[in-house]
């Protein structure tokens, strides 16, 4: 995130950078709005589960990191279901954190240009199944105009 942060600021400083973690594993959020390293917690989406911060990426990341958005373990699995259905893009949990963050902050990005990072897809068989039968979520709609 730090280094997006920078690319960003110096392509357009009015570029908005927005993190996502999950709210199981709020680490790098607490560390980022506390300014302290936080402890890590459990969330499927391992990649988003925090272990320790280094001091420079989070002072950047305090500085020029514009909001932090923690979602749900339900609204990731939701998310990388959507990018299934409407992106045919296979992510794994962490990957997804960003979609779900987006679906979750819809009215904020609406008629905005959004980019989203969709990586991964280092996720098993099993996670999928949990993420088809076990989930909060029936449809979003989001508005692409």
């Amino acid at each position: 995130m730090a280094g997006a942060c920078i690319v960003t600021n110096a392509i357009n400083p009015d570029i908005r950078v927005w993190a996502a973690k999950s709210e199981s594993a709020p680490a790098g959020y607490l560390s980022w709005r506390e300014g302290s390293v936080a402890s890590p917690m459990a969330t499927f989406a391992e990649g988003v589960a925090t272990g320790s911060g280094y001091q420079l990426p989070q002072e950047i990341m305090r500085h020029k990191l514009h909001d932090f958005v923690l979602v749900s373990d339900d609204d990731i699995r939701y998310a990388m279901g959507l990018l299934i259905e409407k992106a045919h893009t296979m992510s794994e949990g962490a990957g997804a954190t960003g979609t779900a963050a987006a679906i979750k902050r819809k009215n904020d990005i609406l008629r905005k240009k959004v980019f989203l990072v969709i990586t991964g897809g280092n996720v098993t068989l099993d996670q999928l199944r949990v993420r088809f039968l076990c989930t909060k979520h029936d449809k979003v709609h989001l508005p692409l105009q």
